[in-house]
């Protein structure tokens, strides 16, 4: 009988609520519980504890009085060294990764919405059964499982980072690199190509273990799990993904799914297939490396760093990068995907505002609580912080043609990971100085400077002309009028609703605010925002649009800025594109080849 047991029952799945025992072998005389206020990977105060109720503690037929200490912790006083048995159930309606589910249909949850933390005995081993699993269902965890087929965990923070999948779900298995690994998908349409999502998926993750670790016969160093699963919930609505030790919960349309007798890559497939990859390599790179202070995590508060455009920013240039490397999209599309960061980052008025050091520093109120006025006073550290990547890449990469020695940002990441990740005895926390120093080491001094000022300043990277030593093009793409305007509309179907406003646009000037409908224009009714310019006489630049705000009908005037198609880029609300140029020296191509390739 392990000391510290957890039994998860799904006695109420039509109402969405677990039934949760958790049995605590010699408590201590006074015992603190709590249940964490947020879930790894996800830097916001989540409140789990909102959705456990009726808590109760027993020793043998005696029943204990619990004393709640705070929003999230209970404190219960034990006598003797009869076990304590703590019953409570938690409801379970978040489609989320982050969180917990529960229906008639399919269960999935994460040790941090269902499992107590006993404080003090957070470093012993955790054991987790199941039980009232309807007929039929299976379970798919990358948590190990005993021979009385309950779960086991090395310790709390172990047992909260293995997802568990509860269902009739599509399911598979692929060797990578000679490591098992599991796909996982539920919610899929008859139509779904599971042997394509297989295979490609197996080209990533070879793709990226070779990167970490060298190809087999050559490993630097040992791989960080002995099996790895891929959680996909495929929904109507909805997209997201959450890393984990040894496995990902991943939530994407179904509709994105690959489809049989489908061969071309839709934008949705390969949406997901950036999600794979962005998942799969925080494997090595946050949840291996991973910020000094957050070693030992506390789950009852925020865990801050300024680190997260390392560790979110730098995974997000892979991802897509990788995609290209492993040959599952070509170059032209590669760009395409640039194109559309670079646009999102430029079309923010907060890249000047923020630096991405703060806004990770941020992110427990900023970033995960987006408001009207979030794209004028942040940037995201996913966004930029790949930009960054790119730039400090394409930066030492550069460096070898001007006759300086040869690296990349691959080896810095190789180099950290076998620094302070590999080795006997490392533990894995890294500080923005473990950073810059490896840099210094491998491409000098000044590029490390460089960084430090990308890192901490808000002024745009010099991304063109490095792009044009490739052999790529930047070019102003068309405008739609809203980005003509400073605005972002809500994307759903009927009044055409203003989202957002962007600080220093003729929307902005003209009294334009989120929230407001627009009607119509010069005496027109509106459909479409773009439909307004057709209510312009030939010259006229000034549109009179009626608005609706509070119930208030108002009239606005705003002149319409000219638009910088086929111009040089000369706006933040103009989106660009990358392309490769007509004609380039073979020294570009040689270089662009090796960056794509790897």
């Amino acid at each position: 009988m392990a000391d510290i047991r957890y039994r998860i029952e799904l006695d109420r799945a039509r109402e969405h609520q677990f039934l949760v025992t958790l049995t605590l072998a010699a408590p201590a005389a006074e015992q603190t519980v709590s249940l964490p206020a947020w879930i790894p990977g996800s830097y916001l105060l989540r409140e789990f504890a909102r959705h456990l109720s009726g808590l109760t503690a027993s020793q043998g037929s005696r029943e204990l009085e619990l004393e709640q200490v705070d929003k999230a912790s209970w404190r219960v006083a034990c006598s003797g060294r009869s076990a304590l048995v703590l019953r409570y159930r938690v409801y379970a309606f978040d489609p989320s990764v982050r969180a917990a589910f529960l229906d008639a249909e399919r269960g999935f949850f994460n040790g941090s919405s269902l499992c107590l933390r006993i404080h003090g005995r957070e470093d012993q081993p955790h054991v987790l059964e199941l039980a009232g699993l309807p007929e039929g269902w299976q379970v798919a965890t990358a948590m190990p499982q005993n021979a009385d087929g309950s779960y086991v965990a090395a310790d709390y923070d172990e047992l909260i980072d293995h997802p568990f999948e509860l269902g009739c779900f599509w399911q598979a298995r692929f060797s990578a690199c000679g490591v098992e690994h599991q796909l996982v998908v539920s919610g899929a349409l008859p139509s779904f190509d599971g042997e394509r999502l297989l295979a490609d998926t197996q080209r990533i993750c070879e793709a990226q273990i070779q990167f970490w670790h060298g190809p087999m016969g050559k490993r630097r160093s040992p791989l960080p799990f002995e099996r790895y699963v891929f959680f996909l919930n495929t929904v109507d609505e909805g997209y997201g993904g959450l890393e984990h030790r040894a496995s990902t919960a991943l939530l994407s349309p179904r509709r994105d799914l690959p489809r049989h007798g489908q061969t071309e890559s839709s934008e949705g497939y390969v949406r997901l297939l950036g999600l794979i990859s962005h998942e799969y390599f925080h494997t090595w790179n946050v949840k291996r490396l991973r910020p000094s202070n957050y070693l030992r995590l506390d789950y009852a508060q925020e865990n801050y760093t300024e680190l997260l455009w390392f560790f979110e920013g730098f995974t997000s240039y892979y991802d897509e990068l990788m995609l290209v490397r492993t040959g599952l999209i070509d170059e032209s599309r590669y760009l395409k995907l640039l194109s559309a960061t670079l646009s999102g980052v430029l079309a923010t008025p907060g890249r000047k505002v923020q630096s991405v050091a703060m806004a990770s520093f941020d992110a427990w109120v900023k970033y995960y609580r987006q408001d009207e006025n979030s794209p004028n006073s942040t940037i995201s550290y996913y966004g930029k912080g790949a930009l960054l990547a790119l730039a400090l890449d394409l930066t030492l990469r550069l460096r070898h043609a001007d006759g300086e020695p040869a690296t990349s940002l691959d080896e810095l990441m190789r180099g950290l990971w076998q620094r302070h990740a590999a080795g006997e005895g490392a533990t894995g926390g890294i500080r923005e100085a473990d950073i810059l120093n490896l840099l210094a080491e491998l491409g000098g001094p000044a590029v490390a400077q460089q960084l430090a000022q990308w890192v901490h300043g808000t002024e745009d990277l010099p991304l063109l002309p490095l792009f044009e030593r490739l052999g790529v093009q930047l070019r102003a793409d068309k405008q739609t009028l809203a980005q003509r305007l400073g605005l972002r509309l809500n994307d759903a179907n009927g009044p055409i609703s203003v989202k957002q406003v962007l600080a220093g646009s003729a929307a902005a000037t003209s009294g334009l605010c989120a929230g407001d409908e627009i009607i119509g224009c010069q005496g027109w009714r509106l459909r479409r925002l773009d439909d307004a310019l057709l209510t312009l006489a030939p010259g006229q630049q000034e549109l009179q649009l009626l608005v609706s705000r509070d119930q208030r009908l108002l009239e606005l005037r705003l002149d319409v800025p000219s638009s910088s198609a086929g111009a040089t880029v000369s706006s933040s609300t103009t989106p660009v594109q990358l392309c490769l140029a007509d004609k380039a020296p073979a020294r570009a191509l040689s270089l662009r080849r090796a960056w794509l390739t790897g």
